[in-house]
């Protein structure tokens, strides 16, 4: 399947979650209990599946709205049919007991604000202060707090102190202890873990609508570590050829192939934005696992003082639109230098 014809499903029209059983349960037991706390801070890498976790709570809850309900004790996962309304409504952004908090497109520009504004923030207020029709719960998912300024988290930790009744806040967190500590004392917190290859594989095949024996998908999930957000970039325009000629290129290291080097600086210096940011992520790559496996402190030194210089190359490349291909021949030079090492 190519790239064009990937779409990607969103967390909020996603019913399937792979890797979090425990997770999973912890929130159905909480809910269950009738004591479920207000605030959940769900915590993990990016891209593991934590706004998709948060979003199934969500649909969970509004689905069904009595914990004590024989619907609730009979349920052995957090699973809402995708045809049941609450479900249907998320997906179309309709569900009025629902509040997403997230980056806003800027009118101006076209583009998403760099942070959550404490205008959208303070939007809690008056949407946990109307009253749910039917005993229903009033939930706001944040996604994420990372992107929270000064004055939006102030502005939360204020819902946070003073939660309303049948309130639940899912905040989602993609670096966890950064937290602010005033936010994550009050919250349950919940941690995922990383994603097996496998998970990533079948993740992949939901969010993208492929096959789960598609190689370009168990090439992404091998490259992911554990994040199927990762994974879909590596599925996006020439990732995985770039991956590949690269992983060739290092495994012939100290002596790379001239020619494909060339054509390695061919394929980065074309229309794809993206190539220059993979080329250096695999770089740095090989260069963390490089210095990994080093026990003197002086080799260590040098593999650190290749990155700042090579990273600082790519930064100029990048901003003065310079040429790519001389980038890609004094990089592997570089590299070819601490093979030898």
């Amino acid at each position: 399947m190519s790239a064009e014809q990937r779409a990607v499903r969103l967390p909020r029209e996603t019913s399937v979650l792979f890797g979090h059983a425990a997770a999973e349960q912890a929130l159905l037991a909480a809910y269950r209990s009738g004591r479920v706390p207000h605030a959940w801070l769900i915590a993990g890498e990016p891209g593991i599946g934590k706004a998709t976790l948060a979003y199934r709570f969500a649909r969970f809850v509004l689905a069904h709205p009595h914990p004590e309900a024989e619907a609730v004790a009979r349920a052995s996962s957090l699973w809402v049919d995708p045809a049941h309304p609450v479900a249907r409504r998320i997906a179309a952004q309709a569900e009025g007991n629902l509040l997403a908090l997230e980056r806003m497109v800027n009118d101006d520009t076209g583009r998403l604000y760099t942070v959550i504004r404490v205008e959208d923030v303070r939007r809690t207020v008056s949407f946990f202060g109307a009253t749910a029709a039917g005993g229903q719960w009033r939930i706001a998912l944040v996604d994420a707090v990372d992107d929270l300024n000064a004055a939006s988290a102030n502005a939360l930790l204020k819902v946070l102190e003073e939660p309303p009744a049948r309130s639940l806040l899912l905040l989602v967190s993609h670096a966890p202890g950064r937290e602010l500590p005033t936010i994550r004392s009050r919250c349950r917190r919940l941690m995922l873990r990383p994603l097996a290859p496998d998970d990533v594989t079948r993740a992949l095949a939901i969010a993208t609508g492929g096959a789960e024996d598609d190689p370009d998908l168990a090439e992404a999930a091998a490259a992911s570590g554990g994040s199927v957000g990762r994974a879909l970039s590596w599925l996006e325009g020439d990732a995985l050829l770039l991956r590949r000629q690269m992983l060739e290129l290092m495994t012939q290291l100290p002596r790379p192939d001239p020619g494909l080097l060339h054509r390695l600086g061919d394929l980065l210096g074309g229309t794809d934005p993206r190539t220059l940011s993979t080329f250096m992520d695999l770089v740095n790559d090989w260069l963390s696992q490089r210095r990994a496996g080093l026990t003197s402190l002086a080799r260590q030194a040098r593999v650190a003082e290749v990155w700042e210089r090579l990273n600082r190359a790519a930064r100029d490349v990048d901003t003065y639109n310079l040429e790519r291909k001389p980038l890609v021949f004094s990089t592997f030079a570089a590299l070819a230098e601490l093979a030898c090492d």
